[in-house]
């Protein structure tokens, strides 16, 4: 038996969707366990590219069963497209996938209120999906729920109460115009009809598997540093993409998970507001940007782009219990004659012992740097730890020993066959 967790290991965008396509071949189960349709997983195949922002990346494997868990917050206009565009390609939907009954809904008005605050005066760079203002409503208790769907007059009432609150926000604070009752009572009422043959009691099906001897991976979203009690607060998302997320977005008990993956990038990037101690704000940071093709896949924004931070990458392994990490774009580093590694934090001219994940320290810190030489070849065609370059083993060694993490799986490319296990380091 297996269940293994996969946690995006900096501030997301680290490959997960990738990774999670090249493991699926081993797992017969991949879940999604927090986060919602503000992610996007790209994966390509061949000629072909898939990005996917609610449905495991997992679907692409053809006898896999993919799994959203309690711990997402749908967008149902987001999920049917998500759906259609993989049934366009020749994908088999009904049957492989279930959605948890307790997974809340994302509602028209949370996308409205998540614009609305993002345009104020204090900026954290959400992608305006709602998926905050959702989880709000969830821990207001407050929230709608898939399960809710089936129940039809309970809907509806639930939808009248929180419309009535929300349009008084909307007309007396922010002075825009109501959003319609009837309206949204419809389309919703319209979205069971097309949701309810995927609902699931996800909790008893998922144990049930483990229990069976099914291996079961489970996919989180964003990354660690983004996660609303252990990441750089209040520069965070809204759920826990932290490994412990996997089991309260799922109902797997921690003493069935065996073991956590982390996927890290080989340098980093944030994307949205916050401190970021490494950033590159010149010449080198714009040609990683677009060597790397760092531009968010569900909003095309740029992302910020900076060298990689073994402190940080240390104090993620330490919070999620990594057991071995995937390196992600090794390729993109081809370019540099010198790259650099950042050891360790300098504040107020002390070394500090731990990573500071308040925004006031960590944007004053200061990173002690490691300068290594580069590679300059291409190293797309490696598939063995043993065919890259000299100095592009030595890179990986001195980040795996920096950042105390071991090292299973390294990707030198876009593609799904670019990508090989090592046990070297």
């Amino acid at each position: 038996m297996r269940v293994t967790v996969l946690v995006g290991s900096q501030w997301g965008d680290e490959g997960k969707g990738k990774i999670v396509d090249l493991l699926s071949e081993k797992f017969e189960v991949v879940v999604r366990y927090q986060g919602g349709a503000n992610a996007g997983h790209t994966v390509e195949i061949g000629s072909k590219k898939y990005v996917l922002h609610l449905i495991p990346s997992g679907i692409l494997r053809d006898d896999v069963i993919c799994v959203i868990g309690n711990g997402v917050v749908i967008d149902p206009v987001a999920l049917l497209d998500e759906i259609a565009l993989l049934e366009s390609h020749g994908i088999t939907i009904k049957g492989r996938l279930f959605i948890s009954h307790n997974a809340h809904l994302i509602m028209p008005y949370h996308k409205l209120l998540d614009s609305i605050s993002e345009s104020g005066k204090t900026k954290i760079g959400t992608t305006g999906r709602g998926i905050g203002p959702c989880y709000i409503d969830k821990y207001a208790r407050k929230g709608i729920k898939i399960i809710d769907l089936l129940y039809p007059k309970i809907l509806e009432e639930k939808i009248r109460q929180n419309l009535e609150e929300k349009n008084l926000l909307l007309r007396n604070i922010y002075n825009v115009e109501e959003l319609d009752v009837e309206k949204i009572i419809t389309q919703y009422l319209e979205f069971d009809k097309q949701i309810d043959v995927y609902i699931k009691d996800v909790p008893a099906y998922l144990n049930q598997a483990i229990e069976e001897g099914k291996s079961v991976l489970l996919e989180g979203a964003q990354g660690a540093l983004l996660d609303v009690d252990h990441g750089t607060y209040p520069f965070v998302t809204s759920s826990n993409p932290t490994s412990g997320g996997a089991c309260t977005g799922t109902g797997i008990p921690p003493n069935k998970v065996t073991d956590v993956l982390g996927i890290v990038k080989a340098y980093t990037t944030r994307v949205g507001e916050g401190p970021f101690p490494t950033e590159l704000l010149d010449a080198e940071g714009e040609e990683l940007r677009r060597q790397g093709n760092e531009f968010g896949a569900t909003t095309g924004r740029p992302r910020r782009c900076g060298w990689f931070d073994a402190f940080l990458v240390r104090y993620s392994a330490l919070i999620n219990g990594i057991s071995s990490v995937a390196i992600t774009k090794l390729d993109v580093l081809s370019m540099f004659d010198e790259i650099k590694v950042c050891t360790g934090y300098e504040f107020e001219g002390k070394l500090l012992k731990s990573f500071p994940t308040d925004f006031q320290k960590l944007s004053a810190v200061k990173p002690v740097y490691v300068t290594l030489p580069g590679w300059k070849e291409d190293i797309s065609h490696c598939l063995t730890f043993d065919q890259l370059p000299e100095n592009a083993k030595k890179y990986l060694k001195y980040i795996s020993d920096a950042a105390g993490i071991k090292v299973s799986i390294i990707s030198v490319g876009p593609k799904r066959e670019s990508t090989f296990f090592t046990d070297v380091l």
